[in-house]
């Protein structure tokens, strides 16, 4: 593969839900061998937390399950993203309006989804936003992101014919 496939995740301010995302799809991604074949981020639509690392609480549970977001830090959804990323998964249903509005011409929203579509247990289609609650909510977001990375990944893997030797 030449050049890496781009997934961007979403939430809304890129301290819980997003960048917990972007490090267990990471992981996942490298177990497989497919590190060289994509390049993976992410963003919060709103821009109060730019240059924080993500929330504490999160960072501990990511931690629990042997992963670091350690060096995570929060940047803002850019417009310009909608054309450099080749896919992007927003959390809840707010995101997604705000990703979408910054669509001027309806060019990329093929290419924006709700992550938990891919969930096998979709519930309402929206990652909850733990930051106001306790440790449960923030354990429930990492056992959400952690089966629909799984199943992300292995829906990419098919549709874009990958195997660690191609990588």
């Amino acid at each position: 593969m030449d050049t890496p496939i781009r997934i961007q995740f979403v939430c809304l301010g890129n301290i819980c839900r997003s960048p917990l995302a972007e490090g267990v799809f990471r992981e996942k991604v490298e177990a497989r061998g497919l590190a060289d074949a994509f390049e993976i981020d992410s963003s919060g639509t709103g821009d109060w937390h730019v240059g924080s690392k993500a929330d504490g609480r999160m960072r501990a549970t990511a931690r629990k399950h042997g992963l670091s977001i350690e060096d995570h830090r929060a940047s803002q959804f850019q417009p310009a993203d909608l054309e450099a990323y080749d896919h992007i998964f927003v959390m809840d249903k707010s995101n997604l309006n705000d990703v979408l509005f910054l669509d001027d011409n309806d060019q990329y929203s093929g290419k924006v989804r709700l992550f938990r579509e891919l969930d096998p247990e979709p519930g309402n289609y929206q990652v909850p936003d733990p930051y106001h609650g306790g440790e449960e909510g923030f354990e429930r977001v990492y056992n959400i992101v952690d089966r629909t990375a799984e199943v992300l990944l292995d829906r990419l893997i098919e549709e874009y014919d990958l195997t660690p030797e191609a990588a």
